[in-house]
């Protein structure tokens, strides 16, 4: 039994160090985020992330380093990963359905001051567009890192990190390098104020 071929792994190599060089031009989005995240989450504002599959990975990940810390001692700081609350996930997903599992968080959950990421590959998750859009009627700011635009979520948020990468699995390549280049931006911008 042979494994797969180089040239698929060549392939998919390519198109994740594609996405990577396309995301040097998001480069003061990230700095800015992170100076933004860093002024709400010091005033007692918390993020709001949530994915699904590979991207709830991601954004338990991201929530990991802000309530510990990326590379340097700092505070801690108020991250939620909306997919990794399992009792009220499934509850909410039974009681309402799927596509509300992350709104209904939301509302609970967020108020002025607050974050709300969205991590996506397709950007066309309906329980990651019902969440985006009830972030923006609690007042919550709400930012997403998406595939390549346009894309739904792209309409539903503020602000957003459109990855130009082919295929799932590029594109979370890509986000996984966006998620620590915004912590490092986060981590940054405490340092200089």
């Amino acid at each position: 039994m042979s494994g797969p071929k180089v040239t698929t792994l060549g392939a998919h190599l390519a198109a994740s160090l594609d996405g990577l060089e396309a995301l040097g031009a998001e480069l003061g989005r990230l700095e800015r985020w992170g100076g933004v995240l860093r002024v709400r989450l010091g005033r007692g504002g918390r993020l709001l992330v949530a994915g699904n599959g590979g991207s709830a990975a991601l954004a338990q990940h991201l929530g990991g380093e802000l309530v510990g810390r990326f590379d340097r001692e700092r505070p801690p700081f108020s991250a939620l990963a909306l997919c990794a609350e399992t009792a009220g996930l499934t509850a909410i997903g039974n009681d309402y359905g799927y596509d509300e599992v992350f709104a209904r968080q939301v509302a609970a959950h967020g108020r002025a001051g607050d974050v709300f990421l969205a991590l996506s590959a397709s950007g066309r998750s309906p329980n990651l567009l019902h969440a985006a859009s009830t972030a923006r009627a609690c007042g919550v700011l709400a930012w997403a890192m998406t595939g390549p635009a346009p894309n739904p979520l792209v309409g539903e948020v503020e602000d957003v990190l459109a990855v130009a990468a082919p295929g799932t699995a590029s594109v979370q390549d890509v986000q996984q390098v966006a998620v620590h280049l915004l912590c490092i931006a986060f981590e940054e911008a405490g340092r200089r104020s």
